[in-house]
C-alpha cells in the first residue's frame, strides 16, 4: 500500500474512531441545524474562547476581553494597523500546535508594514470528537464576528482591515465569522489553509468557507487525496483564488520513507508530524511566503494538474497567474473561483522555477519509441545537471511534445541545452538491429530520432526562447548520444502564437 494512501486512511479513520467513541454519526444531522439561541447558550456554558494579541514575536500572547476596552491598551492593540488573526483547527491532544508560534513570529518579523497579530484560541471547543468540533465552528465564528464588531464600535476599527487566517476547521470558522458579521460591508480578507473536508465537501456556500465571506478569499489545498469517500482537506474550490500546490493531492517530502528524517527533527512526535505532513504543508507554504519575500511562489490558472504537468498553463496574461501566500494579488474578475496550480520543493524555501518545453520529434524508426532523455540546462547564473525526462506517451512519426520542467535554483536566462537519449538495453538491441539491416554510409539515409527544435517558455519571467542544434549537419539523435542546442531565432513569430 502506497504511503499517501496509508496516511489519508489513517486520518480518516481517526475521524471515524473519535466520532464512534462518543456515539456520534458522521451524518450531517448534528451540523448546522441547531437553533442560534441554543448555540449561544451552549458556548457560554461549556467554554471560553480566548482572543490573544502578540506584541513581540516570542511572547505567548495577551488576552483581549470582549467589552473590556482597557485590555486593548494593555495588550498593545493599534487601531491604525491591520489585524491579522490566526484561527487553529481541530485538536486531537488539547494543545496549541507549534506552527502557530512560527506563524506569529513570521507575521511580526517578516512584513515591511507592521500589523496587529492575534489568535482565536478555541481549544476547549476544538478538543472534542470531530463531529462536535465541526458543530462548534459556527459558535466560534459568531464570537470572532462579535469581536470584530466590538472593535468597530469601541475604537472605530474598520472590518476591511481584518485578515483571518484559518487552518483546517479554522478555515470554516473564518468563513462563518464573515457570514455572521452582518452589515453592508465585509471582512477584508480570509485565507483558508487546507480547509477541512469531512462534513464540508459538497456542502452549500453558507455551510462552509466561500468567496461570499470576505472582500477577498484565498485558499491553499494540500491534502485532498480521497479515500473511503473522504479527504482530509476540501477538494472543491472555496475562494476567489484556490491554489493547488503539486495538484493539491499530496505533498513532496511527506512520504512515510521520510519518517527517519522527521525523527531527527521532531523526536517522539515524528509519526504525528509525518501523518499530518501534507495537511499542515499549507501552513508552512504560507509562512514561507512571509519569510522569503524575494522568493515568492508563482501559481498558474489551469483546469487540472494533468494539463499543468504538460506545461500548457504557464501564462500570466489577463491575470492568469498569481502569488501564493500572504502577498497574493487581491484582484479577480467574474464570480467563478480560479484554480491555480504550481510545483514546490519538499522543504523551505518551497519556490521552484517552472518551464514549458516543446520538442518536435521526427521518428524514423518503423515502430513508436518510448525513450528516456536527460537534459542539462545552462543559464547565465547556474548550470542544472541532468534532469530526467520520461514522456507520458510514445514518440510517433512527426509530433511536438510538451512537458513541464521545474528547477530548484534560479539559473538565470537559459542559454544552452544539452540533450541526451539515455541508453537502455531494449533500445540498444533495437538500434543494433537497425544498424545491421541498413548499412551506414558517410551520410546515413536512415536514423532513429530527429529533434528539430526545442522551444522553451519560462513561467516566472514569461520569456520565450527557441533552441536549435549546434551542429546543423547532423540532426539525428541516437541512443547514448548527447546533442547541444543553442539559442536561435528560427520561427520566432510562429513561437509567440504556439507557446501559450
Amino acid at each position: 500500500m502506497e504511503s499517501p494512501l496509508c496516511v489519508s486512511i489513517f486520518l480518516v479513520l481517526c475521524v471515524f474512531i473519535q466520532s464512534s467513541a462518543h456515539g456520534q454519526s458522521l451524518g450531517l444531522g448534528p451540523f448546522g441545524r441547531r437553533p442560534r439561541a441554543a448555540e449561544t447558550k451552549k458556548a457560554s456554558q461549556e467554554t471560553e474562547i480566548r482572543f490573544l494579541l502578540f506584541q513581540e514575536e516570542t511572547d505567548k500572547g495577551c488576552q483581549i476581553r470582549l467589552n473590556h476596552p482597557d485590555t486593548l491598551q494593555q495588550c498593545g492593540f493599534n487601531s491604525s494597523l491591520p489585524l491579522v488573526m490566526i484561527i487553529h483547527g481541530w485538536s486531537v491532544d488539547g494543545f496549541l500546535e507549534d506552527w502557530i508560534w512560527q506563524m506569529v513570529a513570521a507575521l511580526k518579523s517578516g512584513l515591511a508594514q507592521p500589523v496587529n497579530v492575534g489568535l482565536a484560541d478555541w481549544l476547549t471547543l476544538a478538543y472534542h470528537h470531530y463531529t462536535m468540533a465541526v458543530h462548534n465552528t459556527r459558535l466560534v465564528g459568531r464570537e470572532v464576528a462579535a469581536l470584530i464588531r466590538w472593535l468597530e464600535e469601541s475604537v472605530q476599527f474598520s472590518r476591511s482591515n481584518v485578515h483571518l487566517i484559518g487552518y483546517s476547521l479554522g478555515a470554516h470558522v473564518a468563513g462563518f465569522a464573515g457570514s455572521y458579521i452582518g452589515g453592508k460591508h465585509k471582512i477584508g480578507r480570509i485565507t483558508g489553509l487546507d480547509a477541512a473536508g469531512p462534513l464540508f465537501e459538497g456542502s452549500s456556500p453558507s455551510d462552509r468557507l466561500s468567496p461570499d465571506d470576505a472582500n477577498f478569499v484565498d485558499a491553499i489545498h494540500t491534502f485532498t487525496r480521497e479515500h473511503m469517500g473522504l479527504s482530509v482537506g476540501i477538494k472543491q474550490p472555496i475562494a476567489h483564488y484556490d491554489f493547488y500546490p503539486n495538484g493539491g493531492y499530496f505533498q513532496p517530502g511527506c512520504h512515510f520513507l521520510q519518517l527517519y528524517k522527521h525523527i531527527s527533527k521532531h523526536g517522539l512526535n515524528a509519526i504525528t508530524q509525518t501523518i499530518k505532513c501534507s495537511h499542515e504543508r499549507s501552513v508552512h507554504l504560507f509562512i514561507d511566503s512571509l519569510l522569503h519575500a524575494s522568493m515568492q511562489s508563482t501559481a498558474y490558472q489551469c483546469s487540472d494538474m494533468g494539463t499543468f504537468s504538460q506545461g500548457l498553463c504557464l501564462s500570466c496574461k489577463k491575470g492568469h497567474c498569481n502569488t501564493l501566500g500572504y502577498h497574493v494579488r487581491q484582484e479577480w474578475q467574474g464570480k467563478k473561483s480560479k484554480k491555480l496550480f504550481l510545483a514546490t520543493r519538499a522543504q523551505s524555501p518551497f519556490k521552484v522555477y517552472h518551464y514549458q518545453f516543446k520538442i518536435q520529434f521526427i521518428n524514423q524508426l518503423e515502430k513508436p519509441v518510448e525513450p528516456t532523455f536527460t537534459m542539462t540546462l545552462l543559464g547565465t547564473k547556474e548550470e542544472n545537471q541532468k534532469i530526467t525526462i520520461t514522456l507520458d506517451q510514445e514518440i510517433t512519426s512527426n509530433k511536438t511534445y510538451s512537458f513541464l520542467i521545474t528547477l530548484d535554483l534560479d539559473i538565470g536566462e537559459l542559454v544552452m541545452i544539452k540533450f541526451k537519449w539515455e541508453n537502455g538495453a531494449v533500445w540498444t538491441n533495437v538500434w543494433n538491429t537497425v544498424q545491421t539491416i541498413i548499412p551506414w554510409s558517410r551520410r546515413p539515409l536512415y536514423s532513429g530520432l530527429v529533434a528539430k527544435t526545442i522551444r522553451v517558455k519560462a513561467g516566472e519571467t514569461q520569456q520565450r526562447m527557441t533552441f536549435c542544434s549546434e551542429n546543423t549537419d547532423g540532426l539525428q539523435l541516437q541512443p547514448t548520444q548527447e546533442k547541444t542546442f543553442v539559442r536561435c531565432n528560427r520561427n520566432s513569430k510562429k513561437l509567440k502564437g504556439n507557446i501559450r
